[in-house]
């Protein structure tokens, strides 16, 4: 439980930087996204969530 609140607040932390430091790059990247079709959205998405879980086991297996 405590690593995902640890990867949890991790995102937080990206993403507040991103809106924080860069908000109308957040803008244009966010109509960039428009233009890409659903279904290579929905890729690009479930390739960032397995990623994400391969770092966060391999993460645990070092002993992080």
């Amino acid at each position: 439980m405590g690593m995902i609140l640890l990867a949890f607040g991790l995102v937080l932390i990206v993403e507040g930087l991103a809106y924080a430091l860069a908000p109308s790059l957040v803008e244009r990247m966010l109509e960039a996204l428009r233009s890409i079709p659903e279904p290579a959205r929905r890729l690009v998405g479930l390739l960032c969530v397995v990623s994400g879980f391969v770092l966060l086991w391999t993460a645990n297996r070092l002993g992080f």
